[in-house]
């Protein structure tokens, strides 16, 4: 038996699943939940979703009522892990990446299956399904629903948030993990009714005024440029952000953006939210990983070329320590 028949084999077998996934929900994450949630329906099981805290506005045009929030509806998600005799774990590699939910999941003895692409998983799952060259981790459940020999009940509904988990995380098919097999699952997904077109419509065409004034604020007053290593580095502050009345989501693209410019290397924004600075490392190729760096200095990690991290120094000091930094990190010219 292969492993993603093993997993049917322990869905059919459950009587209280429950899907889990990282902080800072993104599209990756919340695709993954939602489309292994709706695989598991028409298996004709019932799940839940936990997530930590909820997703950024400019995923609300999903369906998310079947997610239970931990910072909102914190006794009903102890509830459910206190029921739950089957956990997934969706898109993180180790238990501390689910914030408030860790001790909940820590605790829980039931059987707990990974399913993730991410570096260096922890071993702590019954079924652990890592595979690190893989686009994202919607492609996996994509996966498990065909390598099991359920690809029959491939639908719209499964379909839509695994083709917006694949898309988010490849910066749209643009990165290097992305591969023959990647677009062969694609257009499965567009064979069973997937949309694509409404989904690039619901994920680009919802900007606020608020978020493109802060975007071309970011661009043309908090851009820097270290033309020797070619790094791009954004900051903004708490008090930045709140003056274009900022919203969870708003950010997200401004990394992207500045790797965009012709020559970059590496791109790396600076977000303060609530004494803590939030960084997004971005990269081009095999040659400029960002991931060991912010694993060794930022308390982070990730991707190769994706990577988090964070900062409790003020953005001042900060930035005065990547810029020490970089030159490590990334050769001059």
């Amino acid at each position: 038996m292969n492993t993603y028949k093993q997993i049917v084999t322990e869905i059919l077998s459950a009587s209280h699943i429950v899907i889990t996934s990282h902080k800072s929900p993104d599209g990756d994450s919340v695709g993954s939940s939602l489309g292994l949630l709706r695989f598991i329906e028409k298996l004709g099981k019932k799940a839940v979703i936990c997530h930590p805290d909820a997703a950024p506005d400019f995923l609300q045009w999903l369906d998310l009522s079947p997610i239970l929030v931990m910072s909102e509806q914190r006794d009903a998600v102890k509830e459910e892990f206190a029921k739950a005799d089957l956990i997934f774990c969706l898109d993180y590699n180790g238990t501390d990446r689910i914030g408030d939910m860790q001790p909940l999941l820590e605790a829980a003895t039931c059987k707990k299956i990974m399913i993730d692409h991410h570096l260096n998983p922890q071993d702590f799952a019954f079924i652990t399904v890592s595979e690190t060259n893989v686009s994202s981790t919607a492609q996996l459940i994509a996966e498990l629903i065909e390598q099991s020999g359920n690809g029959n009940l491939l639908d719209e509904k499964i379909g839509t948030p695994l083709y917006l988990g694949i898309l988010t995380d490849t910066g749209s098919f643009r990165f290097s993990s992305v591969q023959p097999r990647t677009h062969e699952l694609l257009g499965k997904l567009l064979a069973a009714g997937v949309q694509h077109h409404l989904i690039h419509e619901n994920l680009n065409d919802n900007n606020t005024v608020g978020r493109l004034r802060l975007q071309g604020f970011a661009m043309s007053e908090k851009l820097e440029v270290m033309e020797d290593y070619h790094v791009a580095i954004i900051s903004l502050t708490n008090e930045e952000l709140n003056k274009y009345k900022y919203q969870k989501g708003d950010t997200d693209s401004l990394a992207n953006l500045a790797l965009s410019i012709k020559g970059m290397k590496a791109a790396i924004l600076f977000s303060e939210r609530d004494g803590i600075i939030k960084i997004s490392f971005r990269s081009k190729g095999k040659e400029n990983p960002v991931n060991v760096l912010a694993a060794e200095h930022f308390n982070g990690g990730g991707h190769a070329n994706a990577s988090g991290g964070m900062s409790e120094l003020p953005m001042p000091e900060t930035l005065e320590k990547i810029k020490k930094l970089i030159p490590q990190y990334f050769s001059a010219n």
